[in-house]
C-alpha cells in the first residue's frame, strides 16, 4: 500500500521550550520527551526538594532572627577582634540561593503539569549541590556557636503559625490542578493509589495542624495584661553610642521606665560602663593609647578612660545602619560622648525617676577591687543620692550583705529558679533571656508576684507574643520601636480562630475535590492519540508566514491495524497543506 507523506506543521511553543530548555538545556523540540523520568533524575528531584525544604527553614530562621542581629555581630567581634556586620553576607547568600533553589521547584512543577520529563541540567546540579552543602555547613556552625537562637523558631511560630498554615495549606490546595493531572493521565493503577496517598495524607496533616499550633494571641481581648513595660538596654543604641549619657537619654525620650548597662570597675574603684572586656571597639584607646589597646577595661584608671572618646566610632561603623536618619546636631552630640560612670548613670535615673538594671563585671584576679568589687559598686550607689528602690541590683556576690547594708534595693536574680527558691532568698525579679521561659512558667512567675524582665525584645512581633503572655517588662535596644506598638499586631479570640480554620479547611476541601472532578472530565473528554500521530489543526489558526513547515514521514498504527488507511484518514488534510505549499 502506498502511503502519502503529509506536510507536518509545528506550532512554536516559546513557553515550553523556555521551561524545558532553563531546566534542562533542553531548547529543541527533538530533545523533550514524555517518557516516564529515569530513576537517577528523580533522584535528583529529591535532592532538590530536599534542598528547597532546608533553605526555606535557613531562611525562616534568619528572617526571626533579626531580633538578635546585634547579638550575634557581637559574638562574632569576640571572637575575631573585628567589628563587622555578619549577617549582610549571610542574608546575601541565603536570599540568593533560595530565590535559584525555589525558580527551580518551579520549573520542575511545570514539567510535571506538561507532562515533560524530569531532567536537570549538570550546572544546576552543581548549583544544588553547592547550595546544600553551603546551607548544612551554615546549620552546623550555627548550632555550634549560636545554638541558643534556633528557639527563635518555635517563639515565633506562636505569632506567624496560624497564617503560616493558611499559606501552606493555599500552596498545597493548588497543587492538587498538578497532582490530579497526573493520576488521570496515569496508566497504572499503582502508581494513581500511592500519589492519591500520598498528596491525602499531606492535605489531612494540614488541616489537623491548627490542633498543635498554641499562640498566646489566641485569647480573650478582655484578659489582656497591661502593655508591658519597656527598659532601655544600654539606653538607645541604635540611636546612640552604647551606655553613654546620651544613649540613656534619647532612651528616657521614648518613655522607657527603665535604663540597663554593663558595669566594670576601674583601677582607682571607679564603676564605669563598658560592655566590652577591651575598649577598642567604642573608644579611640588605639589612638590615645596604642600601647595599650589591647588591656582590659578594668585595667585603667577613671582618669585614663575620661580622655577617651566614646561616640566616633558609632558614626564610623553605623552598627545599626541608622546613622543616615540622624540630624547634624545629633551628630555632633554623638561625636562629643566619652565614658559614662555608674554614678553619671544613677543621677540621670533619679532626676527622671526611672530604675536602673546593671549587670556587674568582676575585674580580673590581679585587679585592687577584686575583692571589694561589690563594696565598691554598692558605695557608688549609696553616694550616688538615688533611691535605692530605683536600683535593680543582680549580682549573687554577697547578697546578704546587700540586703543588709541596703534594704530597698530590688533583689534581682539572672539566674533562673523556682518562684519558690526565689522566695526564700528573698529575691523579687527575674532578668532572663526571652528564650528562658515558657507561657507556663510566666504564668506561675506572675501569680507568685515575681517581677519578670526578657531581654532583648527588639521587633514588634516578640514583644505582642511577650505581651499576650503576660510578661511584666523586657529590655530593649530598640525602644523607639516598640513605642509605636501601643497593642498586640494581632489578636483573636479563639472562637474566630476556630471559624476562621474550619472554613479554610472546608474551602480548601471542595476546591480540590472540583480540581480532581474537573481534571477526570477534562481528560475523559480528549481522544487517546497514538503517540506517533501529530496534531496538525493548529496551522488552521496560523497565516502561512507564522507556519514551520518539514517533511516526515508518518507511520499510523490504524493502518497497520487495518483501520484505515492513512489516504482515508488524512487526506483532506494532506490536500489543505500541499495547496498551501504549491501557493507559496
Amino acid at each position: 500500500m502506498v502511503k502519502h507523506q503529509p506536510l507536518q506543521v509545528y506550532e512554536r511553543q516559546l513557553c515550553l521550550s523556555c521551561i524545558t530548555g532553563i531546566y534542562g538545556c533542553r531548547w529543541k523540540r527533538y530533545q523533550r520527551s514524555h517518557d516516564d523520568t529515569t530513576k537517577w533524575e528523580l533522584l535528583w528531584s529529591l535532592i532538590l526538594l530536599l534542598t528547597f525544604c532546608l533553605l526555606l527553614v535557613w531562611f525562616y530562621f534568619w528572617w526571626e532572627a533579626h531580633n538578635d542581629y546585634s547579638e550575634f555581630n557581637w559574638f562574632l567581634y569576640n571572637r575575631s577582634g573585628e567589628w563587622s556586620d555578619g549577617t549582610v553576607p549571610i542574608l546575601a547568600t541565603t536570599a540568593a540561593g533560595f530565590t535559584y533553589i525555589a525558580f527551580l521547584i518551579v520549573l520542575a512543577l511545570c514539567h510535571v503539569a506538561l507532562g515533560q520529563q524530569l531532567n536537570l541540567h549538570w550546572l544546576h546540579k552543581i548549583g544544588v549541590t553547592a547550595a546544600l552543602l553551603t546551607t548544612i555547613i551554615g546549620v552546623i556552625s550555627v548550632n555550634q556557636t549560636w545554638a541558643q537562637e534556633w528557639d527563635v523558631i518555635p517563639i515565633s511560630l506562636q505569632a506567624t503559625g496560624p497564617f503560616l498554615h493558611i499559606g501552606a495549606l493555599a500552596a498545597v490546595t493548588a497543587l492538587s490542578w498538578i497532582v490530579a493531572g497526573q493520576v488521570t493521565r496515569a496508566e497504572k493503577m499503582m502508581f494513581q493509589v500511592v500519589v492519591v496517598l500520598l498528596y491525602v495524607s499531606v492535605l489531612l496533616a494540614l488541616y489537623v495542624v491548627p490542633l498543635h499550633i498554641t499562640s498566646p494571641c489566641i485569647m480573650d481581648p478582655a484578659t489582656l495584661k497591661p502593655r508591658p513595660a519597656v527598659i532601655g538596654h544600654q539606653g538607645a543604641p541604635m540611636l546612640a553610642p552604647e551606655n553613654t549619657i546620651w544613649s540613656f537619654q534619647r532612651a528616657l525620650q521614648m518613655n522607657v521606665t527603665g535604663l540597663e548597662a554593663d558595669v566594670a570597675i576601674s583601677m582607682d574603684g571607679v564603676p564605669f560602663l563598658m560592655r566590652d572586656f577591651t575598649l577598642r571597639r567604642t573608644t579611640d584607646v588605639e589612638k590615645v593609647f596604642p600601647d595599650r589597646q589591647m588591656d582590659e577595661a578594668s585595667l585603667f584608671n577613671w582618669t585614663d578612660l575620661q580622655q577617651l572618646n566614646a561616640g566616633r566610632w558609632f558614626l564610623k561603623d553605623d552598627p545599626f545602619w541608622t546613622v543616615n536618619t540622624l540630624l547634624q546636631r545629633e551628630k555632633e552630640r554623638i561625636a562629643n560622648q566619652t565614658v559614662c560612670s555608674l554614678e553619671q548613670l544613677l543621677e540621670l535615673a533619679s532626676y527622671h525617676n526611672s530604675t536602673v538594671v546593671f549587670r556587674l563585671r568582676r575585674p580580673p584576679p590581679k585587679h585592687p577591687c577584686y575583692d571589694s568589687w561589690i563594696n565598691d559598686t554598692l558605695q557608688a550607689v549609696q553616694q550616688s543620692g538615688v533611691p535605692q528602690s530605683l536600683v535593680i541590683w543582680t549580682p549573687d556576690d554577697n547578697r546578704a550583705q546587700v540586703r543588709q547594708l541596703a534594704p530597698d534595693l530590688i533583689q534581682t536574680s539572672v539566674v533562673k529558679r523556682s518562684p519558690q527558691v526565689l522566695e526564700q532568698s528573698g529575691i523579687s525579679s527575674l532578668l532572663l533571656r526571652y528564650n528562658q521561659v515558657s507561657r507556663e512558667e510566666i504564668r506561675n512567675f506572675s501569680e507568685a508576684h515575681i517581677n519578670l524582665t526578657l531581654y532583648t525584645v527588639n521587633e514588634p512581633w516578640l514583644y505582642s507574643v511577650l505581651w499576650c503572655s503576660g510578661v511584666s517588662s523586657v529590655s530593649s535596644e530598640a525602644p523607639h520601636v516598640l513605642l509605636k506598638v501601643p497593642y498586640p499586631i494581632w489578636l483573636m479570640r479563639p472562637n474566630v480562630y476556630c471559624l476562621a480554620w474550619v472554613s479554610a479547611d472546608l474551602i480548601s476541601f471542595a476546591v480540590v475535590i472540583g480540581i480532581f472532578i474537573f481534571q477526570k472530565y477534562r481528560m475523559s473528554g480528549m481522544r487517546s492519540y497514538n503517540p506517533e500521530q501529530i496534531m496538525l489543526n493548529a496551522a488552521v489558526r496560523r497565516s502561512s508566514g507564522d507556519i514551520n513547515v518539514m517533511k516526515e514521514k508518518l507511520i499510523f498504527s490504524e493502518v497497520r491495524n487495518g483501520v484505515g488507511s492513512a489516504e482515508e484518514l488524512y487526506g483532506d488534510s494532506y490536500d489543505y497543506y500541499a495547496n498551501q505549499g504549491i501557493s507559496q
